[in-house]
């Protein structure tokens, strides 16, 4: 793995936010709807993206590429997205960053995708994937989610994601990610959620 990615820490946020601030900065969710000054004023999602990413950090199964280039965060199986400190922290983050009424907007996102998420299994979730737009064009993200998925499989887990970018479905779907729903937001914005199935464990060698 180490030839890959490395489990993210607290020395690594600053290349996480510059990843994700960048990868998304033109998504259909979260960069004009949700942020929709993002290319003016690109220190807001860019603090927004920072508390999340540390608030993230806690369940050590955030990843990076060895240059910074690319980064995945998942939830394992059971785990809450945000605990309840942090997730006040968002609240008021928001709130100092857009005004009460458009960081409603952004709450709403995370209120309607969290309760289209599936509860039927245990699985691994994944949050976030992002290439950061200097390195785009490489593989870089693909090999991280391959890598990543290396991981889930060897936990004998389904996994399930929400993709913000049709653009994206494609790439997620030769990774064996399947539609599993869809969620509408108040802009009219459409998120598919795909489910990918617990692919079964290799056959261990006698002793």
């Amino acid at each position: 793995m180490a030839a890959v990615a490395h489990v993210a820490s607290g020395s690594h946020v600053d290349a996480l936010t510059a990843v994700m601030t960048t990868a998304f900065r033109d998504d259909p969710v979260w960069g004009e709807y949700s942020f929709p000054d993002s290319h003016e004023r690109p220190e807001r999602p860019a603090a927004f993206w920072r508390f999340y990413l540390e608030a993230m950090l806690r369940l050590r199964w955030t990843f990076i590429t060895p240059g910074g280039e690319a980064a995945a965060v998942w939830m394992p199986p059971g785990e809450p997205e945000l605990t309840d400190a942090p997730e006040r922290g968002m609240t008021r983050v928001l709130e100092q960053l857009l005004g009460e009424r458009r960081s409603r907007v952004v709450l709403d996102v995370f209120e309607r995708l969290d309760r289209a998420h599936p509860h039927h299994e245990p699985h691994h979730y994944l949050s976030l994937l992002g290439t950061h737009t200097d390195h785009r064009g490489r593989g870089l993200g693909m090999a991280l989610l391959d890598r990543c998925l290396e991981l889930v499989d060897g936990d004998g887990s389904p996994a399930y994601l929400e993709s913000t970018n049709p653009a994206n479905d494609a790439r997620y779907a030769s990774r064996g990610f399947e539609p599993y729903g869809s969620v509408e937001l108040a802009g009219g914005q459409v998120v598919t959620t795909m489910w990918r199935p617990a692919r079964p464990r290799a056959a261990q060698p006698p002793p």
